[in-house]
């Protein structure tokens, strides 16, 4: 014991990073600890969390109003969405091509043919027709509308449910804050830190996996484990002055709770009744927006699904009617759901998208980037319902009224969630960040 004892404590960090994740599976039994997001910034050594960087202040943050939006789903479409062809139709444009355009249930407002249940639910949504952005990149333009910052070299921002997670602090002490449902962007808690990480969920259909105990394991051998492990870390950590040792100490204690807790049955769908499951749609969206009303109801402050296939560069028209009753059906179920639960008013429904499309098609009948103008949704707690806000041109390429910078749209977000904008968080490196970067809330869609 010595020996290894003493060996251990003079690995490297990245060598002793991977000896003990390997042999807390060995040890434990058990491997929910990566899926809980240390291995996010373990990865990084260049970003280390430190008291300075995370603020040092405490659940909730100064500011912070608790009487509005508890909590936030946000559908992340991937790929960028064309806005003429869902939620900014220009009927009689010759642009509009084949995609039929619908009246909601807002008067003088439409929408693209695949979205009928969502024209049916108008009066619930606050549609913005006046986005913008200035970047056509795919991967520039997620992390912007994902963080509200530009990506630098030298800094990783934390992604939006990070930031609600420093903020407002957590809602359940056996659920996480922020859960990634689907794959994404990857963005994670940044220089915020390991505890501010995500948890990640590949599969909706299969929850969060690794959380059963082994049969193997009699009453007191889990325990005696945890002891023996703790045991090999002590001479690593007399040496170490890592700040991400708390960070990685604080997910092993959430992870130890949530194994015990009968909380971990929010994470499986397959309880819900199979008309619900029906109503939300048998694919893996569906799944995920069904899972993230189960997280949201358990005390999850902030659930990311995402939903891929939007960059329509070949035969739109083709592809449009089945990504767009994907979204149609799982959203307008979702909606309904939150608010037959009375959850609709406490959870704010973000549909997002990184930038917009050209509406004249190209020689592959599809729409290419442009960044100019783009539509996104919000719904629920702290904005007003039944409204457009923002006007874009005949023919949805430029938004003549009311422009939405990303910084403005996030800043709305954070608004009705009732989160100061103007806190100050420092990276590593001492530089101040707030969740706005400057960006106003657009007050005519605030509640």
């Amino acid at each position: 014991m010595l020996r290894i004892r003493k060996e251990l404590g003079q690995l490297d960090e990245p060598t002793r990073r991977d000896f003990a994740l390997t042999l807390a599976r060995q040890l434990l039994g058990v491997s929910v600890l990566p899926a809980l997001g240390p291995l996010q910034v373990l990865a990084a050594d260049t970003q280390k969390a430190s008291t300075a960087g995370q603020g040092g202040s405490p659940f909730p943050v100064a500011g912070y109003d608790a009487s509005k939006a508890l909590h936030v789903i946000y559908l992340a479409m991937n790929g960028a969405m064309s806005q003429i062809d869902t939620f900014d139709p220009k009927p009689g444009s010759k642009n509009q091509g084949e995609t039929p355009v619908i009246a909601t249930k807002v008067p003088g407002v439409s929408f693209g043919g695949s979205l009928p249940k969502l024209a049916a639910m108008a009066d619930k949504l606050a549609v913005i027709r006046g986005m913008t952005t200035t970047t056509a990149d795919h991967d520039q333009a997620q992390y912007l509308i994902r963080t509200n910052y530009k990506p630098i070299a030298t800094t990783r921002h934390p992604g939006l449910g990070a930031w609600v997670h420093k903020l407002a602090g957590p809602i359940s002490r056996e659920l996480p804050p922020s859960v990634v449902v689907g794959g994404g962007s990857n963005i994670g808690a940044g220089y915020l830190g390991a505890t501010f990480a995500p948890v990640p969920i590949s599969e909706p259909a299969r929850g969060l996996q690794n959380t059963a105990f082994p049969k193997y394991l009699k009453p007191g051998q889990f325990e005696n484990r945890i002891a023996l492990a703790q045991e090999f870390d002590r001479e690593f950590r007399k040496k170490s002055k890592s700040s991400m040792l708390a960070d990685y100490d604080e997910l092993y204690k959430s992870a130890m709770a949530m194994l015990r807790s009968k909380a971990l049955a929010a994470f499986d769908i397959s309880k819900e009744k199979p008309e619900t499951q029906e109503a939300y749609g048998k694919n893996p969206f569906g799944k995920g927006v069904l899972l993230s009303r189960r997280l949201v109801e358990g005390g999850v402050r902030f659930v990311e699904v995402n939903l891929g296939g939007w960059d329509m560069h070949n035969d739109i028209f083709q592809a449009m009617p089945a990504r767009g009753a994907m979204l149609d059906q799982a959203v307008s179920a979702l909606l309904g759901d939150l608010e037959s639960r009375g959850l609709l008013k406490k959870t704010l429904v973000v549909i997002g998208t990184e930038f917009g499309r050209k509406t004249p098609l190209s020689q592959n009948a599809g729409r290419d980037h442009h960044p100019a103008a783009f539509s996104c949704v919000l719904a629920g707690g702290g904005v007003k319902a039944g409204i457009v806000h923002g006007k874009t041109d005949e023919d949805a390429m430029t938004v003549e009224d009311d422009a939405v910078k990303v910084a403005d749209f996030n800043a709305t977000i954070a608004s009705a969630l009732g989160l100061p904008l103007d806190y100050e968080i420092h990276s590593p490196d001492g530089r101040p960040f707030t969740i706005a970067n400057k960006g106003k809330p657009i007050k005519a869609v605030l509640a």
